[in-house]
């Protein structure tokens, strides 16, 4: 089960300059983070940069965690999905750029090998999805999975902005639930 205190005294700690909560929440999440971020980047080598850049992010803006609008793990998947989407945007942008120069954009081969113990996360977060009731599941796809903001997959789901917030924590906190981090299976 997640562990809300232990992730709270993490912050805490990490505000305090202490590295070694950074090393535990990464011991927590850090399987999952990757997971996630392989999953919108396509990439391993790419995922691992991002991720870097996100861990970065947390350790030097704990601040600005703030505990009424989540949990830690939803912060820290929060902070890692907007990295991985700001990477794909400036490559979007740079592929533009080049092709608009009739260059061909560069496209970097693919890392075959993903890490295992990311593959069985990745399986276990499958898992959990699909036991989440349908909204629940949907919202989830369209944010982390199609990169996709409140607005616009409130817009496509023809649903008040709000409401779509509201199923995203609900569906977050389920999902926290149903994947433990590692060793509290």
């Amino acid at each position: 089960m997640n562990d809300p205190d232990r992730d709270r005294a993490c912050i805490e700690r990490l505000r305090a300059g202490d590295t070694r909560a950074l090393e535990d929440l990464y011991d927590r999440y850090g399987d999952l983070l990757y997971s996630m971020v392989v999953r919108i980047l396509g990439r391993a080598a790419e995922a691992e940069d991002v991720l870097q850049e996100a861990w970065l992010q947390v350790w030097r803006k704990a601040d600005a965690y703030d505990p009424a609008r989540g949990t830690v793990g939803a912060w820290l998947v929060t902070v890692a999905r907007s990295r991985a989407i700001d990477r794909l945007r400036s490559e979007g942008s740079r592929r533009r750029a080049e092709t608009a120069a009739g260059d061909e954009p560069a496209t970097p081969p693919g890392d075959p090998s993903v890490d295992a113990g990311a593959r069985i996360l990745g399986e276990r977060v499958t898992s959990a999805l699909a036991k989440l009731d349908s909204r629940h599941r949907q919202v989830l796809i369209l944010a982390y999975f199609d990169c996709l903001s409140q607005r616009e997959i409130a817009d496509r789901l023809d649903a008040p902005l709000g409401t779509v917030k509201s199923w995203t924590r609900q569906a977050l906190l389920r999902l926290g639930e149903l994947v433990p981090p590692e060793g509290e299976s």
